[in-house]
């Protein structure tokens, strides 16, 4: 996979992969602002974590 050169786009794909939240229960991406996840309608979401 080659890097991605242009600034744009390098932020645009970072938001997309990794501002997510994650299902505890079943694991499911779902998007930040989920209140309930969008498999297993739990309401138990953590934040994706990120590399610093």
């Amino acid at each position: 996979m080659m890097p991605v050169a242009d600034i744009e786009k390098r932020r645009l794909a970072q938001h997309y992969l990794l501002y997510k939240s994650i299902c505890r229960t079943c694991g499911a991406t779902n998007p930040v602002a989920a209140k309930k996840c969008r498999k297993c309608k739990n309401k138990d979401l953590r934040p994706n974590r990120r590399k610093r």
